[in-house]
């Protein structure tokens, strides 16, 4: 069988990416794009014990990172992970601070704005407000396809159940199992760009600051 989505198949079927931001962040979004949390730290100049907490170990909070010229930011918590439950779903011998590495070296997007909603309602998250980007699928496509990976499942959720997961979770769209997956409900959960999305300002639509109430203010629109 052949596998694989194009991106024109991808755009067709998932017209629009999701990424909820914190709150305020979008200023600064504009600026500098989207930034993974290792593009951060490294426009940061973040070295030694404190990039490591941050990059290579759960974050069970948010962490609030400051420099002298970029002023503030904030790298969101990892609490819909631990670190009990991800040894559980690593496969092989990969280790958890790879891992968060791994989840940390990408910008990610939800495909859907079910799944968005269902981040917004989270218990971590549900009694906050954020900044929520709607990005045209085709002009992320056209722009990144090399640097773009689909994942199968919520990449950074352990919680309720740990699946396992591993390298061969992130998948190109020329060898993601699209088309044995096609008919489930949501054949791909995640799209991932690696590093940054510098551009980002050139493909985002609609910029809301949203709450789980569905409670939204329009921020900017193209």
């Amino acid at each position: 069988m052949v596998e694989g989505i194009t991106g024109d198949e991808l755009s067709a079927r998932f017209p629009k990416l999701y990424h909820m931001a914190e709150l305020g962040s979008w200023p600064s979004i504009q600026k500098y794009g989207l930034l993974s949390t290792t593009a951060l730290l490294d426009l940061f100049e973040m070295t030694g014990d404190d990039r490591f907490r941050i990059e290579s170990c759960h974050r069970p909070e948010s962490v609030t990172i400051v420099h002298t010229k970029h002023g503030p930011a904030v790298v969101r918590d990892q609490k819909p992970m631990s670190d009990d439950s991800l040894k559980k779903a690593l496969a092989g011998s990969m280790k958890n601070s790879t891992w968060y590495r791994l989840l940390n070296s990408k910008v990610f997007f939800w495909l859907n704005e079910r799944r968005l909603t269902k981040l917004l309602g989270a218990r971590a998250y549900r009694n906050k407000r954020h900044d929520v980007l709607v990005l045209d699928t085709r002009r992320i496509v056209a722009a990144h396809e090399s640097k773009i990976a689909l994942s199968p499942m919520n990449s950074g959720c352990t919680i309720p159940f740990p699946h396992k997961r591993g390298p061969q979770t992130f998948r190109s769209l020329a060898t993601y199992p699209y088309h044995s997956r096609k008919r489930l409900r949501d054949p791909i959960v995640e799209l991932a760009v690696e590093y940054s999305v510098s551009d980002i300002a050139e493909s985002v639509l609609e910029v809301w600051e949203s709450s789980a109430d569905h409670d939204r203010k329009l921020i900017w629109k193209r």
